[in-house]
């Protein structure tokens, strides 16, 4: 069934006159504000959508773990450590919220895995792509948390509850994060030239595909007028893109980093930062599963998850066991 919600496109907003009364009513709570529930009545690719990118969302966090565990045991200092630690486990939890929001609408977990693990389904591009120094943990923090931020705060008010409901948590852990990477970042600058150069480094690396997080401009998608007339999505990609852009120069500047655009300047008669061409074609060859780091990250999650078989098993077993003994009486 996934490989099917993944391959289904919505090609157009469906006008008001092209719907059933079961759709007019359901768009009309939707404009009204009110939040949509698993058991309410939602029209079938609305449901396939919200599977599409929550499931997607869910299995960014889970291999978002795994370029910052390879620093775990290289960390500086123990509380670096311990920090890291903390932000791993918080992406794991992130994962656990965001596949049970994707469960209310009808689809298994291990379904999920299933198709993260054959490649069928996407994660993030930018998680594809190598942690070379340990001032990638604070560029990380810093830039891609940052802008998971700006991507998702909009997503605590979405028109699906549990989704809506699971984002506020999440936003709340997220902004920790970005504060941990945003402090690497400053005791790297202010500390020898050699720390400020890797900090500079890891900046050169890392912009560029956080720009990429946000997708190519919703002109060239076929479902983004949709998503945003189901509220799903609230802001345009380019939007959110020049959010994370604004926000973060300044921050640059305050490290005393040089952002590696040569056309960033600022626009007094717009009032952003005008910013240059994003490589998009590098950005479509990590979707396809050639960057730097796809197979990878692939692989280590899949044998994460064949290594962890015989634990689920025994919890299985012990659940049925348990359930069998309440069924006959017996002493639990």
């Amino acid at each position: 069934m996934y490989a099917q919600l993944v391959e289904t496109g919505l090609k157009q907003v469906r006008a008001a006159a092209d719907m059933d009364a079961d759709e007019r009513a359901f768009q009309a709570r939707i404009d009204d504000g009110i939040k949509i529930e698993p058991k309410d009545w939602m029209p079938e690719a609305y449901r396939k959508t919200l599977i599409r990118q929550i499931s997607q969302h869910a299995h960014s966090e889970i291999v978002g773990q795994l370029p910052e565990g390879n620093w775990v045991t290289r960390a500086p200092t123990l509380q670096r450590k311990s920090i890291l630690l903390a932000k791993i486990q918080d992406e794991a939890g992130h994962g656990l919220y965001l596949y049970s929001a994707a469960e209310t609408l009808g689809v298994s977990r291990d379904e999920l895995l299933a198709a993260l693990h054959s490649g069928k389904a996407k994660y993030s591009s930018i998680f594809n792509y190598p942690t070379l120094s340990w001032a990638d943990m604070g560029a990380i923090g810093w830039l891609v948390d940052g802008s998971a931020i700006i991507n998702q705060i909009p997503l605590c008010r979405c028109s699906y509850g549990p989704y809506a409901r699971a984002m506020i948590r999440v936003c709340k852990e997220e902004s920790f994060h970005a504060r941990q990477g945003y402090d690497i970042m400053l005791a790297l600058c202010n500390g020898s030239a050699a720390q400020k150069a890797m900090a500079q480094d890891a900046l050169n690396r890392w912009w560029w595909p956080s720009l990429m997080m946000f997708g190519p401009s919703d002109a060239d998608s076929v479902n983004s007028a949709q998503s945003s007339a189901w509220r799903i999505k609230l802001f345009s990609n380019d939007e959110l893109r020049q959010r994370m852009v604004d926000q973060t120069v300044p921050q640059a500047e305050f490290l005393g980093l040089t952002v590696p655009d040569p056309d960033l300047r600022w626009n007094a008669a717009r009032g952003h930062y005008d910013f240059g061409a994003i490589d998009w074609a590098e950005f479509h060859q990590v979707l396809k599963g050639n960057g730097p780091c796809n197979r990878e990250r692939l692989q280590t999650r899949v044998q994460a998850w064949d290594d962890g078989a015989w634990f689920r098993e025994a919890l299985v077993a012990h659940a049925d066991k348990q359930a069998a003994r309440a069924a006959s009486g017996e002493p639990q």
